[in-house]
């Protein structure tokens, strides 16, 4: 482990520890850049009542706002805990090239705060999910093509 990964990785434990003396969860994020912090984040869904404001996606979403852009690409975020399906999903599509985190889900399983059951669920085929997910082709009479509408929008821009 590098110095500046020990560093980032120590930020984001103390994000988390305060968070969770303050009455949250234990978790917390730092997304970084060029050697420059951009963003920080504490898990939020107790106080905000919001299942989606993990540590991750909170920090994410300040970077993003920060940049005036979705594009992370060649940003790092470093995290308390092994990120979720949720927010890896997430650093993926914003294009995070790099994710480091302090505690694992085996380090997280003895206190309820593993999320290794919801990455084999999501591993199955979708028919195969504990959610019901259905795919309905519905097109409103007259509305057009919802994507081809939407790419001929930006080939304008």
């Amino acid at each position: 482990m590098t110095d500046k990964a020990r560093h980032y990785l120590e930020q984001a434990v103390m994000l988390a520890l305060r968070n969770a003396q303050a009455g949250g969860r234990p978790f917390g994020a730092v997304v970084v850049r060029g050697g420059e912090v951009l963003a920080t984040g504490v898990n939020e869904t107790v106080a905000t009542h919001d299942p989606t404001a993990h540590a991750e996606l909170v920090a994410l979403r300040a970077a993003a706002l920060r940049l005036g852009s979705p594009d992370l690409a060649g940003c790092a975020v470093y995290a308390s805990g092994q990120p979720c399906p949720m927010c890896l999903a997430a650093m993926r599509l914003a294009g995070v090239a790099d994710v480091h985190y302090a505690y694992s889900n085996q380090d997280g399983a003895p206190y309820g705060l593993s999320t290794a059951a919801l990455y084999e669920e999501m591993a199955r085929p979708l028919d195969q999910q504990p959610i019901a997910i259905r795919y309905l082709p519905v097109r409103p009479e007259g509305a057009g093509d919802l994507y081809a509408g939407w790419k001929a929008r930006q080939d304008q821009a």
